[in-house]
């Protein structure tokens, strides 16, 4: 028999977490044979991801996935032989007292945001008993190393095409609220390198919109000195991932893109989810530190690193962006040998197959 799942997922940066969790849903299903239930609280970023998704239903069935929207009041169901937790979501207290009524309790796995810090390979797999109940929740953490339970890859990841040398610098820009981007953006308009930036559709297209100070509609395209800014679509995720291999530099956010924009072996750089304490600097500067360890010259680490914390808030990016610049000969040529790297834990998928198949 097919295993069962049932994967929490509720929606807290509006595409982050659902993008991970119906990358992960959508892999079980179609290269796992699962029998998966995805449980939403709001199921309307969904429908951008995948054209298809009915927002409003209560359930559907899409690319082998039950989509199930997680009310407020859950309903009485029979737990799956796998429940998966994404990012500490909490499980409702009456689905957790019918896991423990079944005669063989699921495997309960949370799903950790994916880190770089060294402590990230110790806790991986770690078992935490309940208090009260007879069950176990283990933390499964996405990651970069051996020890971690890889990245999300799918089986059929389509081989990053060849980008011939072109007159002009091609930039996609995903992001947060950021108060660099002004300064980027002029910087951009008067450097002597035709730049032209793909401007994604939401918070970055609103931010530039108001740096320009006129519209800037979805399909415009406005010329600012050497820049050409294009206000680009929502686009499924094939597409995105497709519009990041196209480009030569990525600008990506949170974890989904941040995984993705390393994939298709291109430059990028990196928005950590912002956090008040200004914990995502550490975040930032471990995954920094294994992403340029067999970078050989102190030239392009320097640059790197200075460049992607300014884009975070430390620093100046005008005066970053020159030295930056200079080295994405290198970081692409870097990009190859990365993604051979990081696929070396295998994916992510597969890796949660096979450690709850060891506890089935």
């Amino acid at each position: 028999m097919p295993v069962s799942c049932d994967l929490f997922c509720r929606v807290v940066d509006n595409l982050g977490d659902a993008g991970v969790c119906w990358r992960l849903a959508r892999q079980l299903a179609q290269e796992h044979g699962w029998r998966v239930r995805l449980w939403i609280d709001d199921p309307a970023p969904l429908a951008g991801l995948r054209p298809g998704i009915a927002p409003a239903a209560q359930m559907q069935d899409v690319d082998d996935v039950e989509i199930r929207r997680w009310p407020e009041h859950f309903p009485e169901v029979a737990p799956c032989d796998v429940v998966i937790e994404a990012f500490a979501c909490e499980l409702p207290p009456g689905f957790v007292l019918a896991m423990a009524r079944r005669p063989r309790p699921p495997v309960w796995l949370n799903l950790e945001y994916l880190s770089a810090e060294t402590w990230v390979p110790g806790c991986h797999g770690l078992p935490s008993p309940h208090p009260s109940l007879p069950l176990v929740k283990y933390f499964f953490f996405p990651g970069f190393a051996a020890g971690t339970g890889g990245l999300l890859r799918e089986r059929e990841l389509p081989v990053p095409p060849v980008r011939s040398p072109a007159t002009e610098l091609s930039v996609s820009l995903f992001c947060y609220a950021n108060a660099a981007l002004p300064d980027l953006l002029a910087v951009w308009a008067e450097c002597a390198e035709p730049v032209s930036c793909q401007v994604a559709d939401g918070l970055p297209r609103e931010q530039v919109q108001r740096w320009l100070g006129r519209s800037f509609p979805v399909g415009s395209r406005i010329d600012r000195g050497s820049m050409q800014l294009v206000a680009a679509p929502f686009v499924p995720q094939p597409e995105y991932d497709a519009r990041l291999a196209a480009c030569d530099l990525n600008f990506v956010r949170g974890e989904d893109s941040f995984v993705r924009a390393q994939w298709v072996e291109r430059p990028f750089v990196w928005q950590a989810y912002p956090q008040d304490d200004a914990a995502h600097f550490v975040k930032l500067n471990a995954f920094l530190a294994h992403y340029l360890r067999h970078v050989g010259d102190d030239r392009t680490r320097s640059a790197v690193v200075s460049f992607w914390n300014a884009w975070n808030g430390r620093g100046e990016i005008a005066a970053a962006w020159a030295d930056f610049r200079s080295v994405l000969p290198r970081l692409t040529l870097h990009g190859k040998a990365w993604a051979r790297e990081i696929s070396q834990p295998g994916d992510l998928a597969q890796n949660l197959v096979r450690f709850c198949r060891e506890r089935l």
